[in-house]
């Protein structure tokens, strides 16, 4: 099978949406397929929708000898109207990778007015859809209604992994760790953005009579501004003995963090699956997470970690307590966090999943 990709960039840029576009990439070419990556560059908004009108993407995209073309959904508004353009002219089926919506995540009313219509053009320019979780799918069938053709599948749910990140701790391992004395260590993962919530993880903090120490593993330069707000937030509340900012990790020093650490605390406004609440959980690390978007198809509440409503470091709060004044429920929940992670599907799993429905695309397209 011969796939194209179209992607922002570069592939081993650190995310979770390029860290599922790297596993399927690996996944197919494991397989004997062959993958193009066609990389856009990355600009603002208004200069990725120029591309739309870019003759050289066009005639790119139409000479390309694929079988699929796949397109991460991060890309929308630089296809919205090309897709429509290119359809009729390529024997490919063009599908769509979606991570999350752009018009899930928070913005003023009216370029939200503006992101929801090119968003939905551009759903309704494609031809099926790999979607990241349930979560997901609800989203994209509440801006447009998903394509039925016949009764053929035009979608399919393969949920991210992770078990990238090594075999995590075994059971005596969190045991030992949940019976230690000291503070709670707390950890946050993820670039340092307005979506993930680290403003309301520091408001929770603050609230706490008890010991706690807080890790953030993430980059401070992807949003300059809100990086430098978050600085200034630890030294106004005088927080800078409780928390470490150690930037980007690589792999080994994600491990070494997820070991040495009680909790996962990342309160994002939205986030359309979360693979870092699973990469906690092969460590045993029960997940604070929130209400808003997948986090619920991964934590169960009071189990294995707390769903929080968005923005309420109240509640936050309220769940950190619990966990640092009760070592016996952090070490059921951690023993919980441990058992869920066991439960999910392998990345070899779930792209397997991905590879059976674009082999069924395009031999659907083959029968016409």
């Amino acid at each position: 099978m011969r796939v194209g990709l179209v992607i922002y960039g570069s592939l081993d840029t650190v995310s979770g949406g390029y860290l599922y576009d790297r596993q399927l990439v690996a996944h197919l070419r494991a397989q004997g397929d062959e993958v193009e990556i066609i990389s856009l560059p990355w600009r603002a908004y208004p200069g990725r929708l120029l591309d739309n009108v870019a003759a050289g993407l066009g005639r790119r995209l139409q000479a390309g000898r694929w079988d699929v073309l796949l397109q991460d959904e991060l890309n929308h508004p630089s296809l919205f109207a090309l897709n429509r353009w290119l359809r009729p002219r390529v024997p490919y089926p063009i599908l769509s990778i979606v991570h999350h919506l752009r018009s899930s995540e928070r913005h003023a009313a009216w370029p939200m007015a503006f992101y929801r219509r090119v968003e939905r053009a551009y759903l309704r320019g494609v031809d099926g859809f790999i979607f990241n979780s349930r979560t997901t799918r609800e989203a994209v069938e509440a801006l447009t209604p998903l394509p039925v053709r016949r009764g053929e599948r035009r979608e399919v749910v393969a949920c991210p992994a992770a078990d990238h990140i090594g075999p995590g701790l075994d059971r005596d391992q969190i045991e030992a760790r949940a019976a230690r004395p000291g503070p709670l260590r707390v950890l946050f993962v993820g670039n340092v953005i307005p979506r993930k919530g680290l403003h309301t993880l520091l408001a929770a903090l603050a609230r706490l009579e008890g010991g706690w120490r807080l890790t953030v593993a993430g980059s401070l330069a992807v949003d300059p501004a809100y990086g430098r707000s978050i600085r200034a937030r630890i030294a106004q509340q005088r927080l800078e003995d409780r928390v470490a900012l150690l930037g980007r990790l690589d792999d080994a020093g994600l491990r070494a963090q997820l070991a040495a650490h009680d909790v996962l605390a990342v309160p994002s406004s939205y986030e359309g699956f979360g693979i870092a609440y699973l990469e906690a959980m092969a460590f045993g690390l029960p997940v604070i997470a929130t209400t808003a978007g997948g986090a619920g198809e991964i934590v169960t509440h009071g189990q294995d970690g707390w769903l929080a409503p968005p923005d309420d470091p109240d509640a936050l709060a309220g769940a950190l307590r619990a966990l640092g004044s009760d070592r016996a429920r952090l070490r059921a929940m951690s023993r919980a966090a441990r058992a869920r992670y066991d439960r999910h599907p392998t990345w070899a799993e779930s792209m397997a999943r991905v590879r059976a429905f674009l082999l069924s695309r395009t031999a659907a397209l083959a029968r016409v």
